[in-house]
């Protein structure tokens, strides 16, 4: 599995899963991850069995629950992807502060990457999109 991560000319991942494992096999790992590529694949994987209509999705949020307080930007955008699709009830506090979180902590966006004259820019993407999306179908 590889992920490629967003950059400057798109705002999201593209993952490569040679595979697909059974709900089982995704909690494991996020149990144990090695790196964030492999929690990003797994929160992916969850993400694709939630559009297939998969409701044990949402029996793993204790599992997922300790993500809640990442910073990464890529892994708050799953999470919130998941937590809007499954709408599990103790999710909705965590979402909350991961938005208060990061609008507190503002990190700013493409910004250039270097001193260099170089039309180079790092992108991060920003989860609150997500998040907040997230929050507002929790409320609807």
């Amino acid at each position: 599995m590889s992920v490629s991560y967003p950059n400057q000319y798109r705002n999201y991942c593209i993952i490569d899963l040679p595979k697909r494992r059974n709900l089982d096999e995704i909690k494991a790992s996020l149990e144990q991850p090695k790196s964030e590529d492999t929690v990003i694949e797994d929160l992916y994987e969850l993400n694709l069995m939630l559009d297939e209509g998969r409701k044990d999705v949402a029996e793993i949020y204790p599992t997922l629950s300790k993500y809640n307080n990442t910073d990464s930007p890529n892994i708050q955008s799953f999470l919130a992807g998941i937590y809007r699709k499954t709408k599990v009830p103790d999710a909705f506090g965590p979402l909350i502060a991961m938005l208060i979180r990061n609008a507190i902590n503002q990190n700013t966006q493409c910004l250039p990457a270097s001193n260099s004259n170089l039309p180079t820019y790092s992108f991060t993407p920003d989860p609150n999109e997500e998040i907040g999306g997230a929050i507002l179908d929790y409320l609807v």
